[in-house]
């Protein structure tokens, strides 16, 4: 992220704790820095071995109570999965489409032109569009494979 960028980050964030009278600590502007610094998203765990590996090291009530003020200034994203939440800097989010194995968990992202283009397409009433992310459940091919072998093998036993 460029450094003009990162600035402004840091006005709104200190805007809002001049408004809310709130201390303006290193371990918040550090914590938001390492969220833009990440590619894609990444797990509160991620993040805190991120500010370690910077010899920065802070508690996990600090960076829980951090992540929560950032995903409510919107410089954040929060995306809740079934056993995992992850996190996503905001204002370098683009639009996505994932798909989530329902067995294995596993997390990736798709590229579909053709699902952008009719999302675009979309006249949303009384509402303005700033990105997309959906969601696809399903069976990953590596479980897949697993529950073949299974299957099968229960087969012979039989």
């Amino acid at each position: 992220m460029e450094a003009e960028q990162l600035i402004v980050l840091h006005q709104k964030l200190d805007e809002y704790l001049a408004s809310t009278k709130g201390r303006r600590t290193p371990e918040r502007y550090s914590i938001l820095d390492a969220c833009y610094e990440e590619k894609g998203m990444f797990t509160m765990q991620e993040l805190n071995e991120r500010l370690e590996k910077k010899m920065f090291r802070v508690s996990r009530a600090t960076l829980y109570n951090t992540l929560n003020l950032l995903v409510s200034l919107r410089l954040v994203l929060r995306h809740n999965f079934a056993d995992i939440t992850k996190y996503e800097p905001a204002y370098i989010a683009s639009s996505h489409l994932w798909q989530i194995c329902s067995m294995c968990g596993k997390i990736s992202e798709v590229n579909s032109q053709l699902l952008s283009k009719t999302i675009q397409q979309v006249k949303f009433r009384r509402f303005k569009q700033e990105r997309y992310t959906l969601f696809a459940y399903g069976i990953c091919s590596s479980c897949q494979a697993k529950l073949t072998r299974k299957k099968a093998s229960k087969q012979k036993k039989i």
